[in-house]
């Protein structure tokens, strides 16, 4: 587990999390969400630390999507725990008293958004894409993404996303508001610790009070009254036929034939 998570202290007060399976394109596995959840506990209270950037190994993904395998013989009592692990992962990362940053050069994809939407803000490089493909394997995100999303971007066009399954680049996540700007593929990670490193610099409690305060802001209508409801239907789509079927075809590398309600 500890293997899966790379952790590099840089200047100032810096850190970078490196998800570290370019193998498996960064999916997420249990393994995956156990090291990062103790590793994230582990900043929250470290002193020394002001801002952690989250990334991925290699230059492909920052995190492609929960690993599909795994999540292929999960019932319903698995899946719900595995959901309930990755929320906690999210909220680690949305309401820890530091800046989260999520630097994505590549495939944001399922998890992967849904970690990227966690943190505080996303850096993406011109190669990155973003998208929540659940329905398409017969599932509904299960880390918060549609809450986060729709917050991000409005509730139709989350809406649209989602129900679609589509990717989008970085070009029209600059549009959708997603996202601030493109940097470039080139240089993209030392352009990532210059920015984390400038805000580094500032006050660590006055930034700490500015987010938990903003935090704030959005908590009736936020994630957390929204987490057990999620939890509950997407593990309640284990064990369906569409889910069954959704993932033997992503496996098989086919179109899924779903039967419908």
């Amino acid at each position: 587990m500890s293997d899966l998570i790379q952790l590099n202290r840089l200047e100032s007060g810096v850190v970078e999390l490196v998800i570290d399976r370019p193998e498996a394109l960064n999916a997420l596995n249990v393994g995956v969400l156990l090291g990062l959840k103790a590793k994230l506990e582990q900043l929250a209270s470290d002193a020394s630390v002001r801002v952690i950037i989250l990334r991925g190994s290699g230059e492909k993904a920052f995190v492609a999507g929960a690993d599909i395998r795994e999540m292929q013989t999960m019932g319903r009592s698995d899946a719900a725990q595995f959901s309930r692990l990755g929320h906690s992962v999210c909220l680690l990362l949305e309401s820890m008293p530091k800046v989260t940053i999520a630097a994505v050069q590549g495939f944001a994809l399922g998890g992967g958004t849904e970690l990227a939407l966690a943190c505080d803000f996303i850096l993406a490089a011109e190669k990155a894409q973003f998208g929540l493909p659940e329905v398409g394997l017969g599932v509904i995100p299960g880390f918060g993404g549609t809450i986060r999303l729709a917050r991000a971007v409005g509730m139709a066009r989350a809406k649209e996303l989602v129900f679609g399954g589509d990717r989008i680049g970085a070009a029209e996540a600059v549009q959708l508001g997603l996202i601030r700007k493109v940097l470039p593929q080139d240089g993209f990670f030392d352009e990532v610790r210059k920015q984390a490193a400038r805000i580094a610099r500032n006050s660590l409690s006055a930034v700490s009070a500015a987010k938990s305060l903003m935090n704030e802001f959005e908590e009736t209508s936020g994630v957390h009254p929204k987490v057990d409801a999620e939890i509950q239907r997407f593990s309640s789509l284990f064990g369906t036929p569409d889910q069954k079927e959704g993932m033997v075809a992503f496996s098989e590398k086919r179109t899924a034939r779903f039967e419908g309600l």
